[in-house]
C-alpha cells in the first residue's frame, strides 16, 4: 500500500498501485514539491491497532 501525504502531512490518498497515487496527484494539480508518497506497512496480523471506520464513529461527537 502507498500512502500520498500532503505537503503539511495529511493523509490525502491511499492505493495499493503507487501509479494510481500519482495520477491522484496529477488530477489535484499537486507538484512533487507538494506531496510525499510513502510505502505503508502491509502488518496483516490481527489485534493491532484500530480501523479507520472505528476511530471515525468514536470522535464524531
Amino acid at each position: 500500500m502507498y500512502g500520498l501525504y500532503d505537503k503539511e502531512g495529511i493523509l490525502r490518498f491511499v492505493d495499493s498501485d503507487k501509479d494510481v497515487c500519482l495520477a491522484y496527484a496529477e488530477l489535484f494539480e499537486l507538484s512533487s514539491t507538494n506531496y510525499c508518497l510513502m510505502e505503508l506497512a502491509n502488518d496483516k496480523r490481527k489485534g493491532k491497532g484500530t480501523s479507520l471506520g472505528q476511530n471515525l464513529g468514536g470522535n464524531s461527537n
